[in-house]
């Protein structure tokens, strides 16, 4: 009976010592630091990628607010827009882009210009810095008469060198 329970490779309870599969600790160890150095490239690879994804939606976020405020500048330009006399002729808030405008037209139209104001993606309220037509082209203090241009509140470098607030 002891020798049958030798000869089928099982031990007292029934369990195999012989060709038994299974994984050691060496080779636990090596899995292990094998997949910490690959996770110590990654990871700093994947925020570099985070970086990059949110300013290209800065970029274009300033891109689209700056559009419309140049299609509105253009309108007024061309007294399609009414605007009252010493006026500059740029929208007295970001608001005014989407609320619209009605159009000195034959028929009533109201123009707006964007759906709605994206959030600055580099801050966490999400607000933009304003710029009027009168401030001083470094200045951080919004005048209040209209608004000429817009920047990031983000004291922070982009990846090439430039602060956010100068894009």
């Amino acid at each position: 009976m002891i020798y049958k329970d030798y000869a089928d490779n099982r031990g007292a309870y029934g369990v195999f010592f012989c060709n038994a599969w299974g994984v050691t600790l060496i080779e636990l160890m090596a899995t292990l630091a094998i997949i910490s150095i690959l996770s110590t490239g990654i990871i700093p690879l994947s925020q570099v990628v985070y970086k990059r994804t949110r300013e290209l939606e800065l970029r274009n976020d300033l891109r689209l607010i700056r559009t419309a405020i140049d299609e509105y500048k253009q309108l007024v330009d061309e007294q399609i827009i009414p605007v009252d006399k010493g006026k500059s002729g740029y929208p007295e808030t970001l608001e005014v882009l989407v609320e619209g405008v009605d159009l000195n037209q034959a028929v009533k139209v109201k123009k707006k210009f964007l759906r709605r104001i994206p959030p600055d993606p580099m801050t966490e309220s999400g607000q933009w810095g304003l710029r009027s037509y009168a401030d001083a082209p470094d200045s951080r203090i919004w005048g209040g008469q209209d608004v000429y241009d817009v920047y990031s509140l983000s004291d922070k470098t982009a990846l090439d060198g430039s602060l956010y607030r100068d894009w």
